[in-house]
């Protein structure tokens, strides 16, 4: 049964009616027609799906679209502004991190959510103190909090030093 549902997706209010099992990957791609992020898996295994949900990273094959009428969704359509892309698009093209392109703006908006997640103080598993005030992002703790994102290309050597330089 389809239901009138409200999503602010990259800045832009859309009315939609959709089926209450819609998950937001689908709402994005087949009635808003952003086809940034990614149907990979569709298990939340693999992070093509990648969307910023209120700042934080989300897998969008896993969440309902009906559950997130307040909260503001970026894709990677809405990362540029004022006709400039994102430093961590700029470092991926500067540092050729993307092979066939499928994973990228899953792989862009994840990287975005963990540097927010950085400077909040978040650990991670790979933190050498857990209660550090400020967390060092070195290249195995850029690994570590990417590892959600897969690259069937294993274009991993030029991901993690484009992350490194936006740090």
């Amino acid at each position: 049964m389809d239901r009138p549902i409200v999503l602010k997706v990259n800045g832009t209010t859309h009315e939609l009616s959709l089926d209450t099992r819609t998950t937001l990957l689908d709402a994005l791609r087949e009635h808003l027609g952003l086809n940034g992020p990614k149907k990979g898996c569709d298990h939340g295994q693999c992070g093509a799906c990648t969307i910023l949900l209120n700042g934080r990273r989300v897998n969008s094959c896993l969440t309902f679209a009906v559950a997130y009428q307040d909260a503001e969704i970026v894709t990677i359509e809405g990362l540029a502004a004022d006709g400039q892309l994102h430093p961590l698009q700029q470092a991926f093209i500067k540092h050729d991190a993307f092979q066939c392109g499928y994973c990228t703006p899953g792989q862009i908006c994840s990287a975005v959510g963990m540097l927010r997640e950085v400077e909040a103080g978040w650990p991670s598993t790979v933190s050498e103190d857990l209660n550090a005030n400020q967390i060092t992002l070195s290249e195995d703790e850029i690994r570590e909090r990417m590892s959600g994102n897969l690259c069937r290309c294993a274009a991993y050597a030029n991901i993690v030093p484009a992350i490194a330089e936006v740090k």
